[in-house]
């Protein structure tokens, strides 16, 4: 029974872990693409 517990208590830590990193790489891809914009309006604007 303790084996079960275990196991369940494991996969719902690796599930809100899985769940907290896919939320993490979206922030850093909006925060990529947001200075990726910023450099090419910079660029534009030095030509």
């Amino acid at each position: 029974m303790k084996m079960a517990k275990a196991l369940v208590l494991g996969t719902v830590l690796m599930g809100y872990l899985g769940l907290a990193a896919c939320n993490t790489m979206s922030g850093l891809g909006e925060d990529v693409q947001t200075g990726g914009e910023k450099l090419e309006k910079s660029a534009e604007e030095n030509k």
